[in-house]
């Protein structure tokens, strides 16, 4: 048998097959379907095509993360209809208000293995990557389609491989690895391929950090991103779940479209810089621009390890006069360890505002909009016009430790000359 990459053998037993080729149509059999507040969205189209039950109510999840608590009268009624609906279908796996955001308890609670086939209704469900799984966004129709039948036809991507080597220097994270890939590669210059992260950088990083690579896959377009699963994600997943899984990695000798080497041990923080993801400079180049607001969190940089990062610069200073400093834990979990390790504390007494776990600002739905002309610095994952807020407003995109440094300084700042 030909060798094949990760892709390849997941969509293939997903299909029932022996193998797949690149560029051929799957019907694929879904091991995991996950969706946020946009389930009522769904459920419409759901009810339109006239399905009465939903295929196999333990391979749904559901949950609340991105208006949290309700901040609408529609979003209200959107979260109802879906509580109910979870009361009528009998759905056993929903996480009201109160858990965090979508991708990040979706691996807390072991849900997300190795292996795995794994589609939800947000575009960062590439996230789950970093435990070995190929998961991907669809949309609500299709979503529509999974809870009828359990399969969605998928296209086998094309893989790119970034192999990347050398120690981060002090002062760079995962987020600066990956703003410097998507300016090298541009926002679009992994479209429908999945990406493997592979080489001693990220087989010595945390699953937070490899989460940050696979969650912004999809900001240069990747169907999906992959870190192959190591003593590191069995380490992660013990004594979250008790289900059996079978690790898949691409075969030495699998044909790929693009391999890509880094040597990430002079890598600086970098920033990407308003209004695309790939407008990405080093943080040198835009330092001193002033802020109005600078936010920590989201499913890409709201962990634990982030907030140990932003502690390390607040920890006994201010946030700048004119400068609203907002942190949101990604998860209870993350909420509560933060609060046991004090970094609660830390960050009320620097002047920041600590949200509840959920989504927050990032999408511009609530707990933190830009008004016209104001400038924000933000751990999140996009910066389009009017992400955040108003259009006339500008966002830039950084680690962090380079988020906790600008909110410190006013301006954007280098977090390398504020670390102890």
């Amino acid at each position: 048998m030909s060798q094949m990459t990760f892709a390849q053998k997941v969509l293939a037993r997903a299909a029932g097959k022996e193998s797949a080729e690149p560029g051929e149509i799957v019907n694929a059999r879904i091991d995991l379907a996950m969706s946020h507040e946009n389930a009522a969205l769904v459920l419409k189209a759901f009810k339109e095509i006239g399905a009465k039950h939903v295929w196999d109510r333990d391979k749904i999840i559901l949950l609340f993360d991105h208006r949290v608590p309700a901040n609408t009268m529609k979003a209200a009624e959107g979260h109802k209809t879906v509580r109910d609906f979870v009361k009528e279908e009998a759905i056993p796996t929903f996480y009201d208000m109160r858990e965090g955001i979508c991708h990040q308890v979706l691996p807390e609670k072991g849900h997300a293995r190795p292996g795995m086939l794994i589609v939800g209704t947000d575009s960062h469900t590439t996230t789950y990557g970093a435990l070995g799984a190929f998961s991907t966004g669809i949309g609500a129709t299709e979503m529509a389609s999974v809870w009828t039948t359990g399969e969605l036809w998928l296209k086998v991507p094309e893989t790119f491989r970034l192999g990347f080597d050398g120690k981060l220097p002090t002062g760079t994270m995962a987020k600066d690895v990956i703003l410097h890939v998507i300016g090298d590669l541009g926002s679009d210059g992994a479209d429908y391929k999945c990406v493997e992260y592979v080489g001693p950088t990220i087989d010595a990083m945390s699953i937070a950090s490899r989460m940050v690579l696979c969650n912004m896959a999809i900001e240069m377009g990747a169907k999906a991103g992959i870190c192959f699963p190591d003593d590191v994600t069995r380490h992660y997943l013990h004594g979250r779940t008790d289900v059996p899984f079978t690790p898949v990695t691409s075969d030495p000798e699998a044909s790929v479209e693009k391999r890509i080497d880094y040597d990430v041990s002079r890598l600086g923080p970098q920033v990407s810089c308003p209004h695309t993801v790939d407008n990405v400079r080093p943080v040198e180049d835009v330092e001193g621009t002033p802020i109005d607001q600078a936010v920590i969190g989201s499913c890409t940089n709201g962990r634990i390890e982030d907030l140990i990062a932003a502690a390390s610069i607040l920890s006994g200073r201010d946030v700048a006069d004119g400068v609203r400093l907002i942190i949101v834990p990604a998860s209870r979990e993350v909420y509560l360890e933060a609060a046991d390790l004090g970094l609660i504390s830390c960050f009320v007494r620097s002047g920041a505002v600590v949200l509840n776990p959920g989504c927050g600002p990032c999408l511009g739905a609530h707990q933190g909009l830009l008004a016209p002309g104001e400038r924000a610095i933000s751990t999140t994952n996009r910066n389009f016009k009017g992400r955040m807020g108003s259009p006339q407003a500008e966002v830039y995109l950084a680690s962090p430790l380079t988020v906790a440094a600008s909110a410190v300084e006013g301006a954007i700042a280098d977090p390398r000359r504020l670390l102890p």
